[in-house]
């Protein structure tokens, strides 16, 4: 079972992994990201193209799920405006042992940093405003699922 939202609305990353759990699997892995704060930071707008992003992030859900015969995966990311503490992603993987939900939710979140197409921009409470890079290290991390097997 995949379930993949791209939403503007909040969620309860609870509720979420409730639905993996009674999937009857043996182990669930998850991973909530929160905005952070840093610098100053009053607002985070993630921006992205409907159509590209949910295909793109059911994709690597079907990765997953063949990889590692995942019994399913959930993952909500948020667009639009964000502030500090604000929920953004949730990922989670079911599966029958620990370590193939663990490594599973582990490579969702690396190649979701780096590969899903979104657009972020921070705005500052002194007025600054930049768009988010790409970082060398979320790469790398990336990368290393390219040749590990599972």
């Amino acid at each position: 079972m995949i379930r993949v939202s791209v939403q503007t609305e909040g969620f309860d990353p609870g509720q979420e992994q409730a639905a993996l759990e009674a999937s009857g699997g043996g182990a669930v892995a998850s991973f909530t990201g929160l905005v952070r704060g840093d610098g100053g930071l009053v607002e985070l707008h993630l921006d992205h193209y409907p159509a590209m992003t949910q295909v793109q992030l059911e994709t690597l859900a079907s990765e997953a799920t063949a990889r590692w015969s995942l019994s399913g995966v959930r993952i909500v990311h948020r667009v639009g405006p964000l502030t500090p503490g604000d929920r953004i992603v949730f990922v989670a993987t079911a599966a029958r042992h620990r370590e193939a939900a663990l490594e599973s939710c582990a490579f969702l979140i690396d190649w979701l940093k780096t590969s899903a197409p979104f657009w972020k921009r921070e705005r500052y409470a002194d007025g600054r405003i930049s768009w988010v890079e790409a970082r060398g290290e979320d790469d790398a991390r990336a990368a290393r699922w390219r040749t590990s097997e599972s």
